[in-house]
């Protein structure tokens, strides 16, 4: 289980705590923001770059599997579907994507490379979002004196 709180501070920054850590979210100048931290979206790629990383480490150390270093790029998009072209309805015809490359360094024999291709997709963020997940939401507005 995890637990996060984020609390809006000024204009769109939000404070965000998790354990002992602190951060900060922002959007850009040009939605109205100051650019104080990253995005929430750029957030949520954080989260799955860092989770695919960890587990390719995790998983070559484990196997003995001689890994030198990841490096992941993410790009996330809102693109037409193929069989929506013609739609009329642009939000219709949207689906959201991320775009990973994943680049994997080490001396490693072909076995090795096959296996760490199946494993860079299986970091749990990744099984998360590709089942989709369920949000259970929940609004107060406590009493003012």
């Amino acid at each position: 289980m995890a637990d996060v709180t984020a609390s809006l501070k000024n204009g769109t920054s939000v404070d965000i705590r998790a354990r002992r850590f602190l951060w900060r979210s922002d959007e850009p100048p040009a939605a109205g923001g100051a650019d104080s931290g990253p995005t929430p979206y750029e957030f949520l790629l954080g989260s799955l770059a860092a989770c695919t990383a960890m587990t390719l480490r995790l998983y070559a150390t484990h196997k003995g599997i001689p890994l030198t270093g990841v490096e992941v790029m993410l790009t996330f998009d809102r693109v037409h579907a193929e069989d929506c072209l013609n739609c009329d309805d642009d939000a219709a015809g949207r689906i959201e994507q991320i775009q990973s490359r994943v680049t994997i360094y080490g001396d490693l024999s072909a076995a090795q490379r096959d296996r760490l291709t199946q494993v860079a997709r299986r970091c749990p963020v990744h099984k998360t979002l590709d089942r989709g997940l369920h949000v259970i939401d929940a609004v107060s507005f406590p009493e003012t004196e």
